[in-house]
């Protein structure tokens, strides 16, 4: 009989992401935890995707592990998750479980069904996605309505949250590479465009992305089957969660984010350059902000400014939509 082995320690940054990342070095720690919960794990399969361990351990289970300095990401995503179980149109991971184990946290989550909307993605029609840029709106829009009260103390506090990152914007940036003639243009762009407190806060997911979504195939077409990873959620700004969603779920699509906006709920006329401009502003002073990285994703076609850009990045072309 295989004795479980203790979660790692390690004494850095690079260390625990090389951890995290070492599924035998893991495997004992996820044994303890699955078995009193009845469930083996000998068979456990690891998503490819995200920074921290999940892990599906049945056809029923996901386990998500979170290194001891995580812990705060822990109890947002075990809070968060409770609070929109069942109230999405879309489905979300319920919490069957958390707790500690050797100094990790960890949730045990149902599983959600369905490939990624980013392996999907090719085999989607036209129609497919018109609908799905539908539902994706709708669905935005019933977690922005969502009385979110009862999260309140959710960290980060949105006003300190947003001074710090706009103190910063341009030397994060700068670390991660960014080319100068960009760097030297947040500034003055954030003095233009930077959105200004809001007028509600809300539940925000953050990181709304093809990898976050699952779909399905029905009679009807392709559907939205999941929506997960809430580790980062807070309460903010609405207008700071199509940040992520014009760049990589639109994916600078201009049909699909327009179509998604008005099913959110924005008029048409709403619609224009100075919006853009705005969510590029969210998109600079995002938590996990990259603009190098978009980039890669979204080569900029011969924009030279930041607000050139912004009109790429999140187009409203309303050409058969």
């Amino acid at each position: 009989m295989t004795l479980d082995a203790p979660l790692p320690t390690a004494t850095s940054t690079e260390g625990w992401d090389a951890l995290c990342a070492d599924d035998a070095a893991l495997s004992g720690g996820v044994r303890a935890i699955a078995r009193p919960h009845g469930l083996a794990a000998r068979a456990a399969q690891r998503y490819d995707s995200g920074s921290l361990p999940v892990l599906a351990l049945d056809d029923r289970h996901v386990l998500k592990l979170y290194p001891p300095h995580e812990g705060e990401h822990a109890s947002v995503e075990r809070r968060v998750l409770g609070f929109v179980q069942g109230r999405l149109p879309i489905p979300t991971p319920e919490v069957v479980a958390s707790g500690t184990q050797d100094g990790w946290h960890y949730l045990l989550m149902s599983r959600l069904h369905g490939p990624r909307l980013v392996d999907a993605w090719p085999e989607l029609g036209a129609a497919d996605r018109d609908r799905l840029g539908d539902a994706l709106g709708e669905a935005v829009a019933a977690m922005h309505a969502l009385d979110a009260s009862p999260l309140h103390g959710l960290p980060p506090d949105w006003d300190a949250f947003m001074r710090e990152q706009r103190d910063s914007a341009a030397e994060r940036q700068r670390a991660r590479r960014l080319d100068e003639r960009w760097v030297e243009q947040i500034p003055d762009f954030l003095d233009r465009h930077a959105p200004g407190p809001p007028a509600r806060r809300v539940l925000l997911h953050t990181e709304l992305m093809r990898e976050h979504l699952l779909v399905e195939r029905g009679a009807q077409g392709w559907t939205p089957s999941g929506l997960f990873d809430f580790e980062p959620a807070m309460l903010g700004d609405p207008e700071y969660d199509f940040a992520s969603f014009g760049l990589f779920v639109a994916c600078g699509d201009a049909r699909l984010l327009r179509r998604s906006l008005l099913a959110y709920g924005m008029r048409a006329d709403a619609l224009d350059g100075v919006l853009a401009c705005r969510l590029m502003a969210h998109a600079i002073l995002h938590r996990y902000s990259h603009l190098r990285w978009y980039l890669e994703r979204l080569p900029a076609a011969g924009e030279t400014t930041l607000e050139a850009l912004a009109q790429r990045w999140w187009a409203f072309d309303d050409a058969g939509a």
